[in-house]
């Protein structure tokens, strides 16, 4: 008995997801709960697990697709083996038009003729409903058939380089012939006529046109909207990080060994934000409509560079957490946006942006606002700078600070007082215990 397997509920608000690729093919047998396809959406990445244990027997959509929550993408036999044949390519072909007609998605520019029939992907080997959108473009491109190439990569899969390589074999051999066409009484030479060869492409420039990823889109979306809504503006300061640098030397060891965790810069960061908030409460409000709302408590975006884009979780009430709970939730969310793990509910919200771009070494920046919020903070390097102090040129590790806001909402006299506030406590962590 066919079970069909149905696009999971992905959030609230949110309706559809792209499938980014197949983890099982048909044919494979799978354990009940086991991922068999991944799903990307606007904010995350989900896995879709198999309803019941069985074979992959069907696969109704292809990579890259859109479905819609609810939508049936595949179907997992209980009765069927490992290994069986799987539904025949008309039915497959079939299948795949109902939800995702020849030619939806591609750019004829790629094909080179734009005549060729998309239907020519559709073969009965199962492996060829996996072909990568690069590798399928490639196919298309140099009209090669996909079946009859021996893939090199994992699993034996097809790569872009494979199809490269077969239909420029194909293609060599034609030349040869040329010279059997000459006449019969010309005369014969006295060295063997050289072949001639398709001229090899001098400094090969390769261009590749790949399909933004749904979050790839989202962001820009959202960062571009951004732009256009709020009146941004920047303002900068430097801040002294010799006390903070100070106090992680002296405390780390213990910190660690008592809290199980790093003591890291965001946590001073983020208390010295909350501190700061308290005196200039518009840095944590948001526009709605023709009001302002006013948050009595701070939760942090934190943003963080995942392998498939830039995700923002929410610390969340981190005005009232300890600088070990702030670290914990920090690291947790970089671990999970490295694993592709973080859900909806763990980056929806936040009233306030911290933005570390310090650690790929950045100098200086001005960071994008996070719609709706107000405001972010830049961090960035730490380097040793000539600075007086007391009258003397000295070298100190220096971090320059940059705040982006919305002057619709903050205006300029509020945005320099809370950078001051901020380096204030970072320059003397003191505050941060005794609320100055």
């Amino acid at each position: 008995m066919a079970t069909d397997v149905e696009v999971p509920a992905l959030g609230e608000s949110i309706t559809e997801g792209t499938l980014a690729n197949w983890l099982k093919k048909p044919g494979e047998a799978v354990a009940a709960d086991e991922p068999i396809a991944e799903l990307e959406t606007d904010k995350v990445s989900v896995e879709v697990p198999s309803p019941v244990a069985g074979v992959l027997t069907e696969q109704l959509v292809q990579a890259g697709d859109t479905v819609a929550v609810g939508a049936v993408i595949a179907r997992i036999d209980q009765n069927a083996t490992a290994g069986a044949p799987t539904a025949s390519a008309p039915a497959q072909a079939a299948a795949a038009a109902t939800t995702n007609p020849a030619g939806a998605g591609e750019t004829p520019a790629l094909r080179g003729d734009t005549t060729a029939p998309v239907a020519e992907l559709e073969h009965d080997d199962d492996h060829i409903t996996t072909l990568s959108p690069a590798v399928r473009r490639a196919v298309l491109e140099y009209h090669v058939d996909p079946t009859s190439i021996r893939g090199s990569g994992k699993d034996g899969r097809l790569t872009k380089d494979d199809v490269i390589a077969a239909a420029q074999g194909k293609a060599a051999p034609a030349p040869a012939a040329a010279p059997e066409a000459k006449a019969p009484s010309a005369p014969a030479p006295s060295a063997p006529a050289p072949q001639v060869k398709a001229p090899a492409p001098a400094g090969e420039r390769n261009e590749e046109r790949v399909k933004m990823s749904r979050l790839r889109q989202t962001i820009a979306k959202r960062l571009k909207e951004a732009q256009n809504t709020a009146a941004m503006l920047t303002t900068f300061n430097d801040v002294d990080m010799s006390a903070v640098i100070d106090a992680r030397a002296r405390y780390k060891d213990l910190f660690e060994k008592k809290h199980g965790i790093r003591l890291g810069f965001m946590g001073f960061f983020v208390k010295a934000c909350a501190l700061a908030a308290k005196d200039v409460p518009s840095v944590n409000g948001s526009i709605e409509g023709d009001e302002i709302i006013y948050h009595d408590y701070l939760d942090v975006s934190v943003a963080v560079s995942a392998p498939k884009g830039l995700v923002v979780p929410v610390v969340r009430n981190a005005d009232r957490l300890s600088f070990a709970e702030i670290e914990k939730s920090i690291a947790e969310y970089g671990k999970k946006a490295k694993e592709g793990t973080l859900t909806v509910d763990e980056m929806t919200g936040g009233t306030f942006t911290i933005s570390n771009g310090g650690v790929f070494g950045s100098l200086l920046s001005t960071p994008i606002i996070n719609p709706p919020q107000s405001a972010v903070l830049g961090m960035h390097r730490i380097e040793e700078r000539p600075v007086v102090k007391d009258g003397q040129i000295v070298a100190r590790p220096m971090m320059y600070l940059a705040l982006s806001y919305d002057h619709r909402l903050i205006d300029g006299r509020e945005a320099v007082t809370f950078l001051v506030r901020v380096k204030e406590a970072i320059e003397d962590p003191t505050r941060l215990l005794i609320d100055l």
